[in-house]
Protein backbone atom coordinates (compact mmCIF):
# COMPACT_ATOMS: atom_id res chain seq x y z
CA UNK A 1 0.00 0.00 0.00
CA UNK A 2 2.81 2.40 0.82
CA UNK A 3 4.40 1.75 -2.57
CA UNK A 4 1.10 2.50 -4.30
CA UNK A 5 0.79 5.78 -2.43
CA UNK A 6 4.33 6.73 -3.37
CA UNK A 7 3.75 5.94 -7.06
CA UNK A 8 0.57 8.06 -6.98
CA UNK A 9 2.43 10.93 -5.30
CA UNK A 10 5.27 10.79 -7.85
CA UNK A 11 2.79 10.62 -10.72
CA UNK A 12 0.80 13.58 -9.45
CA UNK A 13 3.98 15.58 -8.86
CA UNK A 14 4.79 15.06 -12.53
CA UNK A 15 1.28 15.99 -13.62
CA UNK A 16 0.81 12.61 -15.29
CA UNK A 17 -2.38 10.64 -15.83
CA UNK A 18 -2.54 6.96 -15.01
CA UNK A 19 -2.80 6.32 -18.75
CA UNK A 20 0.41 8.26 -19.47
CA UNK A 21 2.35 6.40 -16.79
CA UNK A 22 0.94 3.07 -18.01
CA UNK A 23 2.05 3.81 -21.56
CA UNK A 24 5.56 4.74 -20.41
CA UNK A 25 5.88 1.47 -18.48
CA UNK A 26 4.12 -0.68 -21.11
CA UNK A 27 1.35 -1.76 -18.72
CA UNK A 28 -2.36 -1.02 -18.64
CA UNK A 29 -3.95 1.95 -16.88
CA UNK A 30 -5.96 -0.56 -14.84
CA UNK A 31 -2.67 -2.05 -13.58
CA UNK A 32 -1.47 1.38 -12.45
CA UNK A 33 -4.80 1.98 -10.74
CA UNK A 34 -4.48 -1.30 -8.84
CA UNK A 35 -1.00 -0.29 -7.65
CA UNK A 36 -2.19 3.06 -6.42
CA UNK A 37 -5.23 1.58 -4.66
CA UNK A 38 -3.06 -1.00 -2.91
CA UNK A 39 -4.77 -3.94 -4.59
CA UNK A 40 -1.48 -5.15 -6.12
CA UNK A 41 2.16 -4.15 -6.38
CA UNK A 42 4.47 -3.88 -9.41
CA UNK A 43 6.40 -6.95 -10.48
CA UNK A 44 9.85 -6.89 -8.91
CA UNK A 45 11.47 -6.78 -12.36
CA UNK A 46 9.57 -3.57 -13.11
CA UNK A 47 10.79 -1.70 -10.01
CA UNK A 48 14.10 -0.53 -11.53
CA UNK A 49 12.24 0.82 -14.59
CA UNK A 50 9.76 2.72 -12.40
CA UNK A 51 12.60 4.12 -10.27
CA UNK A 52 14.52 5.26 -13.36
CA UNK A 53 11.40 6.82 -14.88
CA UNK A 54 10.74 8.96 -11.82
CA UNK A 55 14.44 9.52 -11.06
CA UNK A 56 14.27 8.03 -7.57
CA UNK A 57 15.75 5.03 -5.77
CA UNK A 58 13.90 1.75 -5.43
CA UNK A 59 13.96 2.34 -1.67
CA UNK A 60 11.94 5.51 -2.16
CA UNK A 61 9.26 3.52 -3.97
CA UNK A 62 8.83 1.56 -0.75
CA UNK A 63 8.41 4.92 1.02
CA UNK A 64 11.37 4.18 3.25
CA UNK A 65 12.66 7.05 5.37
CA UNK A 66 16.13 8.43 4.59
CA UNK A 67 17.44 6.73 7.75
CA UNK A 68 16.00 3.38 6.63
CA UNK A 69 17.38 3.82 3.12
CA UNK A 70 20.87 4.55 4.42
CA UNK A 71 20.73 1.62 6.83
CA UNK A 72 19.79 -0.65 3.93
CA UNK A 73 22.68 0.73 1.87
CA UNK A 74 25.12 0.09 4.72
CA UNK A 75 23.89 -3.49 5.14
CA UNK A 76 24.17 -3.94 1.37
CA UNK A 77 27.79 -2.76 1.44
CA UNK A 78 28.67 -5.18 4.25
CA UNK A 79 26.93 -8.10 2.54
CA UNK A 80 28.43 -7.67 -0.90
CA UNK A 81 31.77 -8.12 -2.55
CA UNK A 82 32.70 -6.00 -5.54
CA UNK A 83 29.88 -3.87 -6.94
CA UNK A 84 29.54 -3.49 -10.69
CA UNK A 85 30.10 -0.04 -12.16
CA UNK A 86 26.34 0.40 -12.60
CA UNK A 87 25.62 -0.66 -9.00
CA UNK A 88 28.33 1.58 -7.63
CA UNK A 89 27.10 4.52 -9.70
CA UNK A 90 23.53 4.04 -8.42
CA UNK A 91 24.66 3.91 -4.77
CA UNK A 92 26.86 6.97 -5.24
CA UNK A 93 23.93 8.89 -6.73
CA UNK A 94 21.68 7.95 -3.82
CA UNK A 95 24.22 8.88 -1.17
CA UNK A 96 25.23 12.08 -2.94
CA UNK A 97 21.58 13.14 -2.97
CA UNK A 98 21.33 12.50 0.78
CA UNK A 99 24.58 14.40 1.37
CA UNK A 100 22.99 17.52 -0.08
CA UNK A 101 20.61 17.60 2.91
CA UNK A 102 22.25 19.11 6.03
CA UNK A 103 20.57 16.63 8.40
CA UNK A 104 22.03 13.64 6.53
CA UNK A 105 25.29 14.99 5.12
CA UNK A 106 27.62 13.42 7.71
CA UNK A 107 25.98 10.00 7.61
CA UNK A 108 25.78 9.96 3.81
CA UNK A 109 29.42 10.90 3.36
CA UNK A 110 30.47 8.28 5.91
CA UNK A 111 28.63 5.68 3.83
CA UNK A 112 30.26 6.99 0.65
CA UNK A 113 33.63 6.44 2.33
CA UNK A 114 32.53 2.90 3.31
CA UNK A 115 31.46 2.21 -0.25
CA UNK A 116 34.72 3.45 -1.77
CA UNK A 117 36.75 1.55 0.84
CA UNK A 118 34.79 -1.61 0.06
CA UNK A 119 35.51 -1.22 -3.63
CA UNK A 120 39.19 -0.50 -2.96
CA UNK A 121 39.48 -3.58 -0.74
CA UNK A 122 37.81 -5.79 -3.32
CA UNK A 123 40.09 -4.51 -6.08
CA UNK A 124 43.07 -5.00 -3.78
CA UNK A 125 42.18 -8.66 -3.30
CA UNK A 126 41.77 -9.03 -7.06
CA UNK A 127 45.26 -7.55 -7.40
CA UNK A 128 46.54 -10.15 -4.90
CA UNK A 129 45.02 -13.01 -6.91
CA UNK A 130 46.35 -11.73 -10.23
CA UNK A 131 49.67 -10.76 -8.64
CA UNK A 132 50.25 -14.33 -7.47
CA UNK A 133 49.75 -15.54 -11.02
CA UNK A 134 52.07 -12.81 -12.34
CA UNK A 135 54.84 -13.85 -9.95
CA UNK A 136 54.42 -17.53 -10.84
CA UNK A 137 54.57 -16.74 -14.56
CA UNK A 138 57.12 -13.91 -14.65
CA UNK A 139 58.90 -13.90 -11.29
CA UNK A 140 60.50 -10.54 -12.03
CA UNK A 141 60.90 -7.68 -9.51
CA UNK A 142 58.02 -5.73 -11.03
CA UNK A 143 55.54 -8.58 -10.57
CA UNK A 144 56.80 -9.22 -7.04
CA UNK A 145 56.43 -5.53 -6.14
CA UNK A 146 52.84 -5.43 -7.39
CA UNK A 147 51.92 -8.53 -5.38
CA UNK A 148 53.62 -7.21 -2.24
CA UNK A 149 51.93 -3.83 -2.58
CA UNK A 150 48.51 -5.41 -3.15
CA UNK A 151 48.96 -7.59 -0.07
CA UNK A 152 49.83 -4.60 2.12
CA UNK A 153 53.44 -5.61 2.58
CA UNK A 154 55.73 -3.65 4.86
CA UNK A 155 57.64 -1.04 2.86
CA UNK A 156 61.09 -0.16 4.22
CA UNK A 157 61.41 3.19 2.42
CA UNK A 158 60.56 5.92 4.91
CA UNK A 159 59.47 8.33 2.18
CA UNK A 160 56.75 5.85 1.16
CA UNK A 161 55.55 4.52 4.51
CA UNK A 162 55.55 7.63 6.71
CA UNK A 163 52.22 9.17 7.67
CA UNK A 164 53.13 12.86 7.76
CA UNK A 165 50.10 14.04 5.75
CA UNK A 166 47.67 11.99 7.83
CA UNK A 167 49.33 13.19 11.04
CA UNK A 168 49.16 16.83 9.95
CA UNK A 169 45.44 16.55 9.15
CA UNK A 170 44.53 14.73 12.38
CA UNK A 171 46.69 17.06 14.46
CA UNK A 172 44.77 20.04 13.13
CA UNK A 173 41.44 18.27 13.60
CA UNK A 174 42.26 17.21 17.18
CA UNK A 175 43.34 20.72 18.12
CA UNK A 176 39.92 21.88 16.99
CA UNK A 177 38.10 18.91 18.55
CA UNK A 178 40.20 17.93 21.59
CA UNK A 179 37.43 15.80 23.12
CA UNK A 180 37.14 13.45 20.15
CA UNK A 181 38.78 10.39 21.68
CA UNK A 182 38.66 8.29 18.54
CA UNK A 183 40.48 10.93 16.50
CA UNK A 184 43.17 11.40 19.16
CA UNK A 185 43.74 7.64 19.24
CA UNK A 186 44.19 7.47 15.46
CA UNK A 187 46.66 10.33 15.74
CA UNK A 188 48.58 8.51 18.49
CA UNK A 189 48.69 5.28 16.48
CA UNK A 190 50.36 7.00 13.56
CA UNK A 191 52.71 9.15 15.62
CA UNK A 192 53.99 5.99 17.35
CA UNK A 193 54.25 4.13 14.02
CA UNK A 194 56.43 6.96 12.69
CA UNK A 195 58.45 7.08 15.97
CA UNK A 196 57.46 10.68 16.62
CA UNK A 197 57.43 9.86 20.30
CA UNK A 198 57.76 13.33 21.83
CA UNK A 199 54.59 14.39 20.01
CA UNK A 200 52.93 11.13 20.96
CA UNK A 201 53.64 11.76 24.66
CA UNK A 202 52.09 15.22 24.41
CA UNK A 203 48.93 13.87 22.78
CA UNK A 204 48.76 11.01 25.27
CA UNK A 205 48.54 13.54 28.11
CA UNK A 206 45.59 15.11 26.29
CA UNK A 207 43.99 11.69 25.88
CA UNK A 208 44.47 10.97 29.59
CA UNK A 209 42.32 14.00 30.43
CA UNK A 210 39.31 12.60 28.54
CA UNK A 211 39.84 8.83 28.84
CA UNK A 212 40.24 6.95 32.13
CA UNK A 213 40.26 3.48 30.60
CA UNK A 214 42.99 0.93 29.83
CA UNK A 215 43.84 2.86 26.67
CA UNK A 216 46.17 5.23 28.50
CA UNK A 217 48.49 2.49 29.86
CA UNK A 218 48.16 0.76 26.47
CA UNK A 219 49.63 3.79 24.72
CA UNK A 220 52.23 4.24 27.46
CA UNK A 221 53.27 0.65 26.78
CA UNK A 222 53.51 1.30 23.03
CA UNK A 223 55.55 4.47 23.47
CA UNK A 224 57.91 2.76 25.94
CA UNK A 225 58.31 -0.16 23.53
CA UNK A 226 59.12 2.18 20.64
CA UNK A 227 61.59 4.07 22.86
CA UNK A 228 63.28 0.86 24.04
CA UNK A 229 62.46 1.53 27.73
CA UNK A 230 62.28 -2.07 28.99
CA UNK A 231 61.44 -1.18 32.60
CA UNK A 232 58.54 1.05 31.58
CA UNK A 233 57.32 -1.63 29.15
CA UNK A 234 57.00 -4.20 31.94
CA UNK A 235 55.41 -1.69 34.32
CA UNK A 236 52.70 -0.78 31.83
CA UNK A 237 52.19 -4.44 30.90
CA UNK A 238 51.46 -5.22 34.55
CA UNK A 239 49.04 -2.29 34.67
CA UNK A 240 47.19 -3.64 31.67
CA UNK A 241 46.98 -7.17 33.10
CA UNK A 242 45.46 -5.82 36.31
CA UNK A 243 42.74 -4.08 34.29
CA UNK A 244 42.07 -6.92 31.86
CA UNK A 245 40.35 -9.28 34.28
CA UNK A 246 37.11 -7.34 33.89
CA UNK A 247 37.55 -5.45 30.58
CA UNK A 248 37.25 -7.47 27.40
CA UNK A 249 38.87 -4.84 25.17
CA UNK A 250 41.90 -4.77 27.44
CA UNK A 251 42.10 -8.58 27.40
CA UNK A 252 42.10 -8.72 23.60
CA UNK A 253 44.67 -5.91 23.52
CA UNK A 254 46.92 -8.09 25.69
CA UNK A 255 46.35 -10.87 23.17
CA UNK A 256 47.70 -8.54 20.49
CA UNK A 257 50.66 -7.53 22.66
CA UNK A 258 51.69 -11.07 23.48
CA UNK A 259 51.28 -12.08 19.84
CA UNK A 260 53.74 -9.35 18.87
CA UNK A 261 56.08 -10.62 21.59
CA UNK A 262 55.71 -14.12 20.10
CA UNK A 263 54.48 -15.41 23.45
CA UNK A 264 51.72 -17.29 21.69
CA UNK A 265 50.38 -19.35 24.59
CA UNK A 266 49.74 -16.21 26.61
CA UNK A 267 48.25 -14.51 23.55
CA UNK A 268 45.73 -17.32 23.01
CA UNK A 269 44.84 -17.27 26.72
CA UNK A 270 44.07 -13.54 26.63
CA UNK A 271 42.16 -13.74 23.35
CA UNK A 272 39.93 -16.45 24.82
CA UNK A 273 39.44 -14.47 28.00
CA UNK A 274 38.53 -11.38 26.00
CA UNK A 275 35.98 -13.30 23.94
CA UNK A 276 34.44 -14.79 27.08
CA UNK A 277 34.12 -11.35 28.71
CA UNK A 278 32.73 -9.66 25.62
CA UNK A 279 28.96 -9.06 25.62
CA UNK A 280 26.82 -10.20 22.71
CA UNK A 281 26.99 -9.76 19.83
CA UNK A 282 30.57 -11.00 20.10
CA UNK A 283 33.08 -10.04 17.41
CA UNK A 284 35.08 -12.68 15.55
CA UNK A 285 38.48 -10.98 15.94
CA UNK A 286 39.76 -13.07 18.86
CA UNK A 287 38.91 -16.38 17.21
CA UNK A 288 40.41 -15.17 13.94
CA UNK A 289 43.61 -14.13 15.71
CA UNK A 290 43.87 -17.57 17.32
CA UNK A 291 43.45 -19.16 13.88
CA UNK A 292 46.30 -17.05 12.52
CA UNK A 293 48.54 -17.95 15.46
CA UNK A 294 47.84 -21.64 14.91
CA UNK A 295 48.71 -21.30 11.21
CA UNK A 296 51.98 -19.54 12.11
CA UNK A 297 52.84 -22.39 14.48
CA UNK A 298 51.90 -25.07 11.95
CA UNK A 299 48.97 -26.25 14.08
CA UNK A 300 46.46 -27.10 11.35
CA UNK A 301 43.95 -28.74 13.68
CA UNK A 302 43.99 -25.72 16.00
CA UNK A 303 43.57 -23.36 13.07
CA UNK A 304 40.60 -25.34 11.72
CA UNK A 305 38.97 -25.34 15.17
CA UNK A 306 39.46 -21.57 15.47
CA UNK A 307 38.07 -20.92 12.00
CA UNK A 308 35.04 -23.05 12.86
CA UNK A 309 34.58 -20.91 15.94
CA UNK A 310 34.59 -17.87 13.65
CA UNK A 311 31.81 -19.46 11.58
CA UNK A 312 29.83 -20.22 14.74
CA UNK A 313 30.11 -16.62 15.94
CA UNK A 314 29.07 -15.32 12.55
CA UNK A 315 26.01 -17.55 12.58
CA UNK A 316 24.92 -17.32 16.22
CA UNK A 317 25.97 -13.77 17.08
CA UNK A 318 25.38 -11.98 13.77
CA UNK A 319 23.01 -14.20 11.82
CA UNK A 320 25.46 -14.48 8.90
CA UNK A 321 24.84 -17.83 7.22
CA UNK A 322 26.03 -17.06 3.69
CA UNK A 323 28.04 -14.56 1.70
CA UNK A 324 31.61 -13.88 0.71
CA UNK A 325 32.86 -13.42 4.28
CA UNK A 326 31.80 -16.95 5.27
CA UNK A 327 33.08 -18.34 1.99
CA UNK A 328 36.55 -16.94 2.72
CA UNK A 329 36.63 -18.78 6.06
CA UNK A 330 35.33 -21.98 4.53
CA UNK A 331 38.06 -21.79 1.86
CA UNK A 332 40.69 -21.35 4.58
CA UNK A 333 39.40 -24.48 6.34
CA UNK A 334 39.47 -26.52 3.12
CA UNK A 335 43.03 -25.40 2.42
CA UNK A 336 44.11 -26.70 5.85
CA UNK A 337 42.37 -30.08 5.62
Amino acid sequence: MEMGKEIRRLRNDRGLTQEALAAALNVTAQTVSKWECGNSIPDVQLLPEIAVYFGVSIDQLFAMSPEQQMERIENHIYARGLFSEAEERQLVQQLTAFAEKPDYEGRAKTLLAKLYNNQAEQYRMLAVAVGKEAVEKAGDPDAISELANAWGSYIPDWCVRNHHALIAWFSDYCRRHPDNRSAVMWLLDNLIADRRLAEARDWLEKLARIDKSFRVPMYRYQIALAAGDAAEVEQQLQALESLAESEWCCATTLGDIYTQRQEYDKAVEWYRKGQALQPSPKFTDSAMSIAHICEIRGDKAGAIAAYREVLRLMREEWGIVSGEEREDIERAIRALQ
